[in-house]
């Protein structure tokens, strides 16, 4: 079950101001210790430490092949694949420099007309199969945290007593900072209302 809280919007300057949005609550961050033991319960023939190097070296690889180019494709679940951002140089040579645009990521400065072509690069991880948006939306099932329904049940002049527990949304739960591409508020509002913020 994926549970949501509200998020709204208080930016007074954005066409969204004011509206609520919904937001993925992440209860934890499972790293690759914890799928290990986690898959090893499901009744199959490989130990722990078997499944755990496994998915290390699938880690490893799938790093090696993005790095070089390639796209991995974990099928139903994802296509891995290394993007850029670019820093939109307005030549391509710069006669007064002599600089051409270079494949090198780094800055441009602002009184330069052309450099290195990339600011960054990022990680990306487009679904697929089994885990299209489509696959998504007909499987997944949806509640709200506990603060959340509280907040409604206010809006409806019901009671201000608020459930047990506190379903206050940490953005790392376990303390892990790493690995997380999908990031604490990307459950709605920043893809389909490109203003929220």
């Amino acid at each position: 079950m994926i549970e949501l809280y509200l998020s709204q919007n208080k930016n007074s300057k954005s066409a969204a101001y004011g509206k609520y949005y919904p937001r993925v609550s992440y209860k934890q961050t499972p790293n690759i210790h914890d799928m290990a033991v986690h898959m090893a319960e499901h009744n199959t023939p490989f130990s722990e430490g078997t499944i755990e190097g496994i998915l290390r070296d699938f880690v490893k690889c799938t790093r090696e092949q993005t790095l070089m180019g390639n796209t991995v494709k974990v099928d139903n679940l994802a296509i891995f694949k290394v993007s850029c951002i670019g820093n939109g140089c307005t030549k391509l040579y710069d006669a007064d420099t002599d600089k051409t645009i270079s494949a090198s990521i780094g800055v441009v400065k602002k009184t330069d007309k052309t450099g290195p072509a990339v600011g960054s690069l990022k990680l990306l991880a487009q679904a697929t199969g089994e885990y299209t948006r489509e696959e998504l939306n007909k499987d997944g099932r949806l509640s709200w945290t506990d603060k959340a329904a509280e907040q409604i049940l206010t809006a409806k002049g019901g009671s201000t007593n608020a459930p047990s527990g506190d379903s206050t949304p940490d953005p790392s739960p376990t303390g892990n900072t790493g690995g997380n591409t999908g990031g604490d508020n990307g459950g709605g509002g920043d893809d389909d209302n490109p203003n929220e913020n």
